[in-house]
């Protein structure tokens, strides 16, 4: 693992002891004769030009579950996403949005181009989110989500208090219709994303944890992030990967067990936050070996599970 975070460690363990007895209670009344139930894993998913091709996929790769990533909203691609996931069985846990326009994915380009931060795009992606909002509903999604961008840490800062306020129309559009709206971590550190959450106070808004974002963008300890996160945690994405080594790239994305992140100890720690739903594999490449990696992060993961 990365260099240790001695004081958020404790901190989380704080939290986190806290939590776990409270869960312990509350699930012993509630569900007394009930155990619970494993994980199940997902895949993340373009359904782009052919949404059947897609989620074929997905089912024959032996996945129950998926993230789709939606660009058209047409009516025509909303019908052949139903009827595929309906064919095939298959679970799309939430619609993730992105763009319009580009995103580059540095620390110099990133905040200006990535997510609801810059002014420049901002209205016409709050515009596309409120949009992938409604193809959801429509196909029974249950969550949109995506990268805010690179909150300002500073609470103070004219342009946090834009972004917060960009999250929050958004999220009150998801909440009308049913939705939570998922902020991805990777740009911001923890506890920024969490104040920007309460900040926002719609009650709808949670997280999709990128263990691999966290130290691909050097920000925290994925597994003591945990302790921070927790209670806001819906998704997760299942993804390794490296520490920055410049000052301009970010850390390498690597195949699920040759990075940093630690699997092993994180999946008990996501567990004893209360978290039950699916494992999705990202990886941001294409072609055969990007197939070859999902298959190998599958099996290697199902170890963890218990699958």
């Amino acid at each position: 693992m990365g260099p240790p975070h001695d004081g958020v460690q404790s901190t989380g363990m704080a939290i986190l002891n806290r939590r776990r007895l409270l869960q312990t209670a509350m699930a012993a009344a509630a569900y007394p004769a009930v155990a619970q139930s494993r994980m199940r894993l997902g895949v993340i998913t373009g359904i782009s030009p052919d949404p059947d091709v897609a989620i074929r996929r997905v089912h024959d790769l032996g996945f129950p579950t998926c993230q789709v990533s939606v660009g058209a909203t047409d009516n025509g691609t909303l019908t052949k996403l139903r009827d595929a996931l309906k064919r095939y069985s298959v679970e799309a846990t939430s619609a993730v949005a992105g763009g319009p326009g580009p995103e580059i994915y540095n620390f110099y380009d990133g905040p200006l181009t990535i997510g609801l931060v810059p002014r420049e795009t901002r209205a016409a992606r709050i515009a596309h989110m409120k949009a992938v909002s409604d193809f959801a509903k429509k196909a029974g999604i249950p969550a949109v989500q995506g990268h805010c961008g690179f909150i300002p840490e500073n609470p103070n800062d004219a342009l946090y208090k834009e972004t917060v306020e960009a999250i929050r129309e958004v999220a009150a559009y998801c909440k009308a219709n049913g939705q939570n709206l998922r902020c991805e971590t990777g740009q911001e550190t923890p506890i920024t994303l969490v104040r920007a959450i309460r900040d926002v106070g719609t009650g709808n808004v949670g997280v999709n944890f990128d263990a691999a974002n966290l130290v691909m963008y050097g920000k925290a300890n994925p597994v003591d992030a945990v302790g921070i996160l927790g209670p806001y945690i819906q998704g997760v994405h299942a993804k390794d990967g490296l520490y920055p080594t410049g000052t301009k790239e970010l850390g390498a994305e690597v195949p699920i067990g040759q990075g940093v992140v630690n699997w092993p100890a994180l999946i008990p720690r996501l567990k004893a936050a209360g978290y039950a739903n699916p494992l999705t594999i990202e990886r941001e490449i294409r072609g055969e070996k990007q197939t070859a990696d999902i298959l190998a992060a599958k099996a290697f993961l199902e170890k963890l599970i218990g699958a």
